[in-house]
């Protein structure tokens, strides 16, 4: 798809085709809240302070109010979706509909940016992350990411343009700039076996002219492996393989 056609897919049908509904439904706001929770978890283990926070793809905002929870920070969110953006802001998370916009209000640079579950959707990963790192991002901020593993998810769906190894997104962090600080294969929230999601943290400091890429060996033999694993452990262990998640932040239905 054109640039255009792309913009019109995540405004008009994203949220449809994946949800059945262009609005936030309870499942959803439980995923969501349970990945704030884990990416809270992973990057607070590390990053001590956060002033300005900017979550590109915020869907219904849970990850940014986390985020401002535990930090005190100023939160900025960008989320296309008309029906998430105002769920987002009728909860007081400050939303735009698009970097250009933002870029527009003048908004300061950000010491920490978040992009979960957006990289797979970027026809050009490495622009768009050189791009942020260039004029969003302030020289000592940080990047938290979180991507499908090609190694373990289903990964090749119709609004997915890119899949991840860990390899492969050590080496785009890389060629787009930054120096990968921490990098976990986990399940969380979905799973509590199958590594189902991979997550970094990065900070500006690689010079993408001077890296290398370096080709990734036995793929398709890796991705065989990885989904037969997954296949096992779901047969052997469901529950363990597949949680359950309940948002206990919304009454349950009777």
């Amino acid at each position: 798809m054109s640039g255009a056609e792309l913009q019109a897919f995540y405004v008009e049908e994203y949220r449809s085709l994946y949800q059945g509904s262009a609005g936030p439904n309870p499942k959803d706001l439980a995923v969501q809240r349970a990945r704030a929770d884990s990416l809270y978890a992973f990057a607070s283990a590390r990053m001590k302070q956060v002033e300005r926070h900017l979550d590109i793809g915020s869907s219904a905002g849970l990850l940014l109010q986390r985020f401002q929870q535990a930090y005190g920070c100023h939160a900025v969110g960008i989320e296309p979706g008309d029906a998430y953006r105002e769920y987002a802001r009728q909860q007081g998370v400050w939303m735009y509909a698009s970097l250009e916009e933002l870029s527009a209000a003048g908004e300061p640079v950000f010491d920490l940016i978040s992009l979960a579950h957006v990289l797979e959707h970027l026809p050009d990963p490495v622009a768009y992350l050189a791009d942020l790192r260039a004029r969003l991002l302030a020289p000592e901020g940080w990047l938290l990411v979180e991507v499908p593993n090609l190694y373990a998810h289903d990964s090749f769906e119709i609004a997915h343009l890119v899949s991840y190894s860990a390899a492969t997104l050590r080496q785009t962090l890389g060629k787009a700039g930054f120096e990968v600080i921490a990098l976990e294969q986990h399940g969380r929230p979905r799973s509590a076996w199958v590594p189902l999601y991979l997550t970094a943290l990065a900070r500006p400091g690689a010079n993408p002219a001077a890296f290398v890429l370096q080709g990734e060996r036995r793929v398709a033999l890796k991705r065989r492996l990885g989904l037969l694993r997954r296949a096992a452990l779901t047969r052997l262990f469901p529950r363990q393989a597949w949680r359950q998640v309940v948002d206990h932040e919304q009454p349950r239905e009777r």
